[in-house]
């Protein structure tokens, strides 16, 4: 799989999706876990600048998650708004 740049939004799971560095998955948020953090339910848009805003936040979440959850090589895996605000607080 190449790498995904940039995110993309998964209109069929409602979801923003991107590559973690070292990962052939995706990793993927729901827009619902968006709006725990930006307290509103946010557009595809907002989610994805909120993303942009914060990548460094979301790819340590991802780092944590795959070894934390030994999510296998390729394996598409979901991270949540408690995820992303840990990383947010370091």
């Amino acid at each position: 799989m190449s790498h995904l740049v940039s995110p993309i939004w998964r209109e069929d799971i409602d979801s923003l999706a991107f590559q973690p560095d070292g990962h052939d998955g995706l990793c993927m948020m729901h827009r619902r876990a968006f709006r725990v953090l930006l307290r509103s339910l946010p557009t595809p848009r907002q989610c994805e600048e909120f993303f942009l805003i914060h990548r460094d936040a979301f790819q340590a979440a991802a780092d944590a998650k795959l070894r934390r959850a030994a999510v296998g090589p390729g394996n598409s895996f979901h991270v949540t708004s408690r995820d992303i605000r840990r990383q947010l607080e370091n």
